[in-house]
């Protein structure tokens, strides 16, 4: 872990160091802790962001922890197919209901869609105002939480809208995962195993020697697990903020990954189990084109079915039709689809001008 984490009694911090948009990341086994953000919260106002399913759980909770702030409760549906232009003019309609201004403060509480939606939002309103994100799901608090990326999806494609915008925190509470549905648990897993096929081989070993004690949600672990993620992202975000060169390393498998939620309309694949596919959809490909032997795709396959994920593409989704999303891909440059790649485990890189007679080969392969 880089020299800005710090282990409390019962919990971690970690500092994102972005100049004046730095922030910290404070991982916590039961309660959400607002104390390292408390001066720049009173007296504001704040509108607290959340699902169908995740406010009637912690919404209360998380409203006497913000203390003494004028709290206002906002509710969208749940789920990705949700991610849109309507819930998002939702939110922006109740920021002005609420009266608020350019110093106020927004809250998201829930997994990735809601961390997303509410971002997107704090970076529209007035031209931008803070925001803090409370991710409830452990691929939100592995990854969507983190790094400033925000958007809502279009009909043609995942993420096409957004902004990058820096929160004010990030607050995690490892509790809420005892309440998530075993299987997004398990799909929050794809997004750590991406790490490991990006530039951290030993975090794939440490994964699969604690895989038991990871899917029974052993606390002590999940906060390890949660804060070494963090901590892989935040030293590529350090570097990289707004993704113009390592950064797009993060989207190992998200652009087989994305047009996958797309052509299912987002029912068919969680996120992370689309991302799962698509390292394997990914690791095929570098095989294909000769920049690794096939054992990569094995051991992805082993590790990935190990922690119940997806490893092999649905008979009824077409390559044309994947191909075919992909070239919507934010990542593709001049009509060029430019994707992460990999030369072995932990030795992921970026390749650009991959013919779409590959691609549809490297689908069709992973049948």
């Amino acid at each position: 872990m880089n020299k800005a984490a710090n282990k409390l009694s019962d919990s971690q911090q970690l500092n994102i160091n972005l100049g004046d948009r730095s922030y910290p990341i404070i991982i916590n086994q039961q309660s959400f802790d607002f104390a390292a953000v408390s001066d720049k919260l009173n007296g504001k106002k704040v509108l607290l962001v959340s699902n169908e399913t995740v406010a009637p759980l912690y919404a209360n909770t998380v409203i006497d922890a913000l203390g003494e702030c004028d709290v206002s409760l906002c509710v969208l549906p749940d789920g990705e197919v949700h991610k849109n232009s309507q819930s998002w003019l939702k939110v922006l309609d109740d920021m002005a209901d609420h009266g608020m201004s350019r110093t106020d403060v927004l809250v998201s509480l829930g997994g990735g869609v809601i961390c997303d939606m509410t971002g997107f939002a704090a970076a529209s309103w007035m031209r931008g105002i803070d925001f803090i994100q409370i991710p409830t799901t452990l691929l939100s608090q592995i990854d969507a939480s983190v790094g400033g990326k925000t958007g809502i999806n279009h009909a043609k494609g995942k993420n096409l809208i957004g902004a990058f915008h820096q929160p004010l925190a990030v607050i995690i509470n490892t509790d809420t995962l005892n309440t998530l549905p075993q299987r997004e648990f398990a799909a929050g897993i794809g997004e750590a195993v991406k790490y490991g096929g990006i530039n951290q081989p030993q975090f794939i070993a440490w994964l699969s020697e604690r895989q038991q004690t990871i899917m029974s949600k052993s606390p002590e672990v999940l906060v390890e697990l949660i804060a070494q993620c963090c901590d892989f992202k935040v030293q590529v975000v350090e570097q990289d903020e707004k993704e113009q060169g390592i950064r797009a390393l993060l989207n190992l498998g998200h652009t087989f990954g994305h047009a996958l939620e797309t052509a299912t309309n987002y029912e068919g694949y969680l996120h992370g189990e689309a991302v799962a596919l698509g390292m394997i959809m990914a690791a095929e490909l570098s095989a294909q084109l000769g920049f690794c032997d096939n054992g990569l795709r094995k051991t992805l396959e082993n590790l990935l079915q190990g922690f119940d994920l997806p490893i092999k593409l649905n008979k009824e989704i077409t390559a044309d039709k994947l191909v075919q999303l992909m070239r919507l891909d934010k990542k593709v440059q001049s009509g060029k689809h430019r994707l992460i790649l990999m030369k072995g485990l932990g030795q992921a890189f970026i390749e650009t001008g991959v013919e779409e007679s590959d691609l549809l080969k490297a689908i069709e392969a992973c049948r």
